[in-house]
């Protein structure tokens, strides 16, 4: 699998999205973000973790 992201690029990517007010959801974001969800998924066990390590509860 090719990451198109750093890991800190990917919780910079997940807290804009939650300052823009955009949804978190896991189907949301992998269809509207592919590449973030992959690189997330890459670096951290789960959508979830990569939430909360982007200081998002």
């Amino acid at each position: 699998m090719e990451v198109e992201m750093s890991m800190d690029e990917v919780v910079s990517s997940i807290n804009q999205l939650h300052s823009d007010g955009q949804m978190l959801a896991k189907k949301k974001v992998k269809k509207s973000h592919p590449e973030l969800m992959r690189s997330a998924l890459h670096y951290f066990p789960s959508w979830e973790h990569a939430i909360r390590e982007s200081g998002i509860e």
